[in-house]
């Protein structure tokens, strides 16, 4: 986990990875496929955490990844086992988006959990289960 900036210097920037997806028909080889890269993307230095979040009204399901760093979510984007979900997410999915954005500031009360409570630049460790195809 990045620690405080320098001295004069902003704390480094946490990044998320929203993946925006319209659910199709999942079979045993894609919630297989989606339980090993959960595993992979949890074991990374880096990861901080995810949330889940569903739009009822639209069906849409958004899953927000949290990192440390470009460089740790690049380590899951370049995984196989993300590459082999990747070639396949339309015979599994009815649409996605993905969305990656630099985290500039972060804050709360601190009564609920959140993957970027708790450091210099709001990152902390968590851990919650989300999913498809991160």
């Amino acid at each position: 986990m990045a620690g405080p900036a320098p001295a004069g210097g902003p704390a480094r920037p946490r990044i998320t990875s929203t993946f925006t997806f319209m659910p199709g028909a999942y079979d045993a080889e894609f919630h297989a496929l989606d339980e090993a890269i959960a595993r992979v993307a949890r074991s990374l230095p880096g990861y901080l955490g995810e949330e889940a979040w569903e739009n009822p009204s639209t069906g849409l399901v958004s899953n927000v990844y949290y990192w440390e760093s470009l460089e740790a979510l690049q380590a899951l984007m370049q995984h196989p086992d993300h590459l082999a979900a990747k070639a396949r997410q339309a015979q599994w999915l009815a649409g996605y988006q993905v969305v990656i954005a630099e985290v500039i500031a972060s804050h709360g009360d601190g009564r609920i959990a959140h993957p970027l409570a708790g450091s210099p630049a709001a990152g902390g460790p968590a851990a919650s289960r989300a999913s498809p195809l991160r």
